[in-house]
């Protein structure tokens, strides 16, 4: 915006201007000459706006001047307090200096020259180095000319190449300096660069990530096979660093307790990210069941490997004997690990020599050679079968040839029907979008159907009658063979990154999995710039938000989110995936025992399979046989106890879950002392489930709860509830509950912070609120939070999910609460976790209480400028849309989104766009342009293309999704559909 310049001006002209102006007024048309004239001179001078003015305030060599005046004398009496004078401000402020300020120029100089000091004293200061080049940036957005500020890149890029070359270990740098390349070299020669940059850095995720992200989007360049060989080179150099790493550390710890050294840990956890995206990338581009075997052949290649002694080249090829067999993998019926299946395969085969060897002792003396009886006649059965198969199949090539000519007879004919001549035209265009319409939707139903891979001695791909070459082809395409998974097979030594690989995958498959990780990780930042489809808990708490939103609208509008969120994937295959999850959780429980993570994983997926996604069928736990199953074979389990109690009061069998609750924590003392501490969970657990029974109108409930944490905190052996608990239980339990979390600090200090200490501080707040008020617990909640360095608590999923129970304590009690503590409180957790969707969610439900929208408006554009993530930028769309804010700024914010260089690849973004465009918009030419744009950014998603077929078939011709469609070949994406399918299904039916 220009500022208003004040100036000086001749009151003589001003006089000379009104007077003009009277001669108009009264004395008709004599001056109007005058008037013009002397107009055109004042309009030259104007004082505030002009272009005059406002260049000059662009000008570099500006300098402005602030005169300070002097301060009027204070009358005072003498007894008043006289304040000592500052003395840097003594000259300016009291005795009217005027200070020249430094003009544009002179800044970008004094700047230069500070970096330049401080690279040369601190060149290993990465910070340093980073800030000298974003300062270029800043110099380069003031250059008018393209020129200049192509200048000013080549200087940006020569300073990162001496930081580079003074620190070449440093990522970031490396990062900033790739970044600047990609500004100004082609794609070709930033390949090359990113190539050269990994070969000295093989073993870095970062720059592995971000190279693959560079990769995946450049259009002109991109296959899915070349893309799929930059994963496997990505996989293969960084399973190599973490081989070598951790050789090193065994070496180095031969005479001393093995552990797993935390540098090893995080690039074992950055391979695993790097082997998610790879899968999210395979069933994205339509290959689904290659998604499905990588993760299949690399869970059963880390987590149940043999217990033998193996190089890497030999472990391969003993797995590739199991895969290769007919033995069920992960997730199938009847998997029992490779592990398991490798000694049973040794077994039979033991057993098998053993018999060979018994009947070889049991023989007598040769006697001659001679033909049994039963072997001629299998001779002569095979001789004649095999004649008459001969004879048939010569029947069965002349048959198949007549009916190849008859069908070809009948596609030209129908072809000819939809104008097509394939004699003389071949390249001519169906004339009906909605051929193309119905070939997307079935080529979607397919990829819902056809994610599990299939074998190759299956039933699924013998041959019928009805089968054609082409369907063989399409079955045999179905079969993932062991080459197709061997370039991305890599061991895991750390417990961490073993677990991560199990959650993701549940999560990949939408399973219902608690918190693991937290926000801030690069596996849940990849898994959101990732996205196709919401995930199921954004869902929920962005639905959420818009039914608050809307509640008091007379006309109520539906976001495009929501729209987004009914799935075209049908009930069967949701219902067929998480039979899939239960199988390979329960197997993956037999390398993780006794992990409630994993168990509540699996109940629940069992859930999801049994009432088809809806809860609401029956009151009767589905889970239940396979709790009481696996309790039978760990009855000391207490965590399992809670999950499966748990979910029985989610279904509305209070009692039942009492009934499991009281068995745990009764036989808690007979435990061994390891599993002990765990006991807080249980009573944690138990007292939100009697909490939450609380509103149904159960007056014990609140009670009970107090019971239950009284026992915990006052350490006294737990019994089943039969009254209120006394007052000097309450007072044992408040103080054992104090003495308990200060023997916490030390350990929390030290960053190690566990679940049961997290479900210890949630008891002792929740008890503090059912007994001395709200004040209470948060202070015990606030309190926690500064027993450990901001820091460690941006990366423990732990304290975020104990913040999370935090803002939800504030927002159920805001009645009874002042709403700026808790809006002041979500704005510290969002500093914080600027990801987390709860936080988000909690701050658009108080904002509606506490604050303007305005308000919330500011905030989401400054969380948006300065921590951009998906995450953030569709609470912000979603906000807007469900208030039915103005179309230019939710446009805005669209392209402000995907202005990002991140986050322009996020097809979520992309999706929403086109949606918004089309269904509440209205604007057909503008979702057009976006949907091409959103294809060149993001050429792997198959699901983005159809989205053309399916929603702009009225604004895109037939020609064009003809174009489409071959592009999509070219791309390698994976069509499973040949548009000749629908031709001949509408002959058919006609």
């Amino acid at each position: 915006m220009d500022m208003a310049r004040y100036k000086l001006y001749n009151s003589k002209k001003i006089s000379d201007h009104n007077y003009l102006l009277s001669n108009q007024r009264f004395g008709g048309l004599e001056g109007e000459n005058e008037i013009d004239a002397l107009g055109t001179t004042l309009r030259s001078g104007v004082r505030y706006w002009s272009a005059k003015y406002s260049a000059l305030e662009r000008h570099k060599n500006l300098k402005r001047v602030r005169i300070f005046g002097q301060r009027k004398p204070i009358s005072s009496s003498g007894a008043d307090y006289i304040p000592l004078l500052d003395e840097e401000n003594t000259d300016l402020s009291f005795l009217g200096a005027t200070v020249v300020e430094e003009s544009w120029e002179d800044e970008v100089l004094r700047k230069t020259k500070e970096f330049n000091v401080l690279t040369r004293e601190h060149p290993q200061d990465e910070s340093i180095w980073l800030a000298f080049a974003d300062f270029q940036d800043k110099v380069a957005n003031m250059q008018p000319h393209k020129g200049a500020r192509l200048q000013i890149l080549e200087k940006k890029i020569s300073i990162l190449e001496k930081a580079t070359e003074l620190n070449p270990d440093s990522e970031d740098l490396l990062l900033s300096l790739m970044n600047a390349y990609r500004s100004r070299d082609s794609t070709d020669a930033l390949i090359g660069r990113w190539q050269k940059i990994l070969t000295q850095n093989s073993g870095s995720f970062k720059l592995w990530r971000e190279f693959l992200h560079v990769v995946q989007g450049e259009f002109s360049r991109f296959k899915v096979s070349d893309v799929r060989k930059m994963y496997g080179n990505a996989i293969q150099a960084m399973a190599g660093a973490c081989s070598k790493q951790h050789r090193q550390k065994q070496v180095h710890q031969s005479f001393i307790a093995p552990s797993i050294d935390p540098a090893v840990v995080d690039l074992e956890l950055g391979l695993v990210d790097v082997f998610l995206s790879l899968c999210r990338f395979e069933w994205q581009s339509g290959y689904q069941e290659l998604a499905t075997a990588l993760f299949q052949s690399e869970i059963e290649y880390s987590l149940f490997c043999p217990s033998l002694v193996l190089s890497e080249q030999s472990k391969q090829r003993l797995f590739k004997h199991f895969w290769s067999s007919n033995g069920a993998r992960v997730g199938e019926d009847g998997a029992l690990g490779w592990s398991t299946w490798l000694e049973k395969e040794e077994e039979q085969r033991q057993r098998l020599i053993s018999e060979e060897s018994s009947n070889d002792v049991e023989k007598g003396g040769w006697t001659g050679w001679f033909e049994p009886l039963s072997n001629q006649k299998e001779t002569s059965e095979i001789a004649a079968s095999t004649t008459e198969n001969d004879m048939a199949f010569e029947e069965s090539d002349h048959e198949s040839e007549m009916i190849n000519i008859e069908q070809k007879d009948d596609i030209e004919a129908l072809l000819k029907k939809v104008g097509i001549d394939a004699a003389a035209e071949a390249d001519s265009q169906i004339k009906d979008t909605k051929i193309w319409t119905r070939w997307s939707k079935a080529e979607l139903e397919r990829d819902s159907e056809q994610w599990m891979p299939i074998r190759a001695k299956s039933d699924q791909i013998s041959r019928t009658d009805g089968t054609s070459d082409m369907e063989d082809d399409e079955q045999l395409l179905r079969v993932i063979l062991y080459e197709d998974v061997s370039d991305y097979l890599f061991s895991l030594n750390s417990m961490e990154a073993r677990l991560s690989l199990v959650a993701q995958f549940i999560d990949f498959y939408e399973g219902r999995i608690s918190k693991w990780a937290c926000t801030n990780s690069s596996s849940w930042a990849e898994k959101t710039l990732s996205l196709e489809t919401l995930p199921y808990s954004i869902i929920d708490s962005m639905r959420r938000v818009h039914n608050l939103l809307v509640k008091n609208q007379d006309n109520p509008t539906t976001t495009p989110l929501e729209l987004l969120l009914s799935s075209s994937d049908d009930t069967d295959m949701r219902s067929n995936a998480m039979k899939f999850l239960r199988n390979a959780t329960l197997l993956c429980l037999t390398a993780f025992p006794q992990n409630y993570i994993l168990q509540e994983a699996a109940l629940i997926a069992e859930e999801l399979s049994n009432t088809k996604m809806n809860r609401s069928v029956s009151s009767v736990t589905p889970c239940r046989g396979l709790a009481r199953m696996l309790l039978k074979n760990n009855r000391q389990d207490v965590l399992l106890c809670g999950v499966y109690a748990r979910r029985e009061a989610l279904f509305g069998n209070i009692d039942n879950a009492r009934k499991v609750f009281d068995m745990a924590l009764s036989s808690i003392e007979g435990l061994p002392l390891e599993v002990r501490p765990n006991a807080s969970i249980l009573y944690f657990w138990y007292a939100e489930v009697e909490l939450g029974n609380s509103t149904v109108g159960n007056s014990d409930s609140v009670s009970r709860a107090m019971h239950i944490l009284s026992c915990l905190g006052s350490g006294a052996q737990y019994n089943p509830f039969k009254c209120q608990p006394s007052s000097l239980l309450q007072l044992r339990a408040r103080q054992g509950f104090k003495d308990r979390i200060k023997m916490l600090r030390p350990t929390w200090t030290c960053g190690m912070v566990d679940d049961h200490s997290v479900a210890l501080i949630c008891s002792a707040a929740l008890f503090e609120k059912l007994t001395a008020g709200l004040a209470a617990a948060f202070e015990i909640l606030e309190d926690a939070f500064t027993m450990v360095l901001p820091e460690r608590r941006r990366q423990s999923y732990q304290l975020e999910s104990l913040f999370e129970y935090y803002v939800r304590m504030l927002c159920e009690n805001h009645a009874e609460w002042e709403l700026a503590k808790v809006w002041e409180a979500i704005r510290k957790g969002l500093q914080m976790y600027p990801s987390n969707p709860n936080l988000y969610s909690a701050l658009t439900e108080i904002s509606k209480l506490h604050t303007s929208p305005n308000k919330l408006r500011w905030i989401f554009d400054d969380y948006c400028h300065k921590m951009p993530s998906v995450v953030t930028w569709l609470y912000s769309l979603s906000f807007e849309m469900s208030r039915g804010g103005a179309q230019h700024r939710i446009r805005g914010l669209f392209e402000r989104a995907l202005e990002n260089d991140k986050l322009r690849i996020s097809v979520i973004l992309w999706r929403c766009y086109i949606e918004y465009e089309m269904n509440m918009a209205c604007n057909p030419s503008a979702a057009r342009r976006v949907f091409f744009r959103a294809i060149h950014a993001c050429p792997w998603s198959k699901k983005l293309w159809l989205d053309g077929f399916l929603k702009l078939n009225s604004i895109l011709t037939v020609k064009e999704l003809s174009d489409l469609q071959e592009v999509m070949r070219d791309k390698e994406l994976n069509l499973r559909t040949d548009i000749y399918e629908i031709l001949l299904q509408d002959e058919a039916e006609s």
